[in-house]
């Protein structure tokens, strides 16, 4: 692993570990993905989301050391700073007490930030990134549409279990994550 991608893992997943303590966890906002399950699993049982989110990962991880090596490799790494930082950064939820619009929005582009400069230089934290791509080859499913589905399903549980008001700024959220990573991870 390069210099500039040690720096780009370790930086974005401290952006998604503040971007998510900051931000998202005052007002029990989720995200997609493995991170959302997480997020769930913490506001309804005080899961650590780290950890919670490294233990979820764990069989898409065993499924791409067998069958996804390149791809194990390059995100192993960020799946594990990622944890660490979101578990570390914890006490950042008692930190700022701004509105759910604003929190949705800041940390928004915080997580996308960390997101777009960790794929910028190939590497991931994994979970979503590695389910789409393990569904896409197995399917005819494409990868995008993948990800977008299993973010759906993920978000889609904020309504039953937290209430349509989170629901709907947790999809602001993820809006202003997807623009962000995608500025991102396009300037090169």
């Amino acid at each position: 692993m390069n210099f500039q991608k040690v720096v780009a893992v370790i930086v974005g997943s401290f952006l998604l570990g503040f971007g998510i303590n900051g931000f998202l966890v005052p007002h029990h906002l989720i995200d997609g993905g493995v991170i959302g399950i997480a997020l769930i699993l913490h506001y309804f049982f005080g899961f650590q989301t780290g950890l919670s989110m490294l233990v979820l990962s764990v069989p898409i991880f065993f499924y791409a050391w067998c069958y996804e090596r390149p791809f194990f490799y390059s995100s192993v790494h960020g799946l594990l700073l990622t944890s660490l930082f979101m578990d570390w950064l914890n006490p950042l939820k008692k930190v700022f007490s701004l509105s759910i619009l604003t929190s949705s929005l800041i940390g928004g582009v915080i997580i996308g930030m960390g997101i777009g400069l960790m794929l910028r230089y190939e590497t991931s934290s994994g979970g979503t990134d590695m389910l789409a791509k393990i569904i896409s080859k197995s399917s005819s499913l494409d990868i995008a549409l993948a990800i977008i589905l299993i973010d759906t399903l993920i978000i889609s549980a904020a309504v039953f279990t937290l209430g349509v008001e989170i629901f709907l700024f947790s999809c602001v959220t993820i809006v202003i994550i997807g623009l962000t990573t995608s500025l991102l991870k396009v300037r090169h």
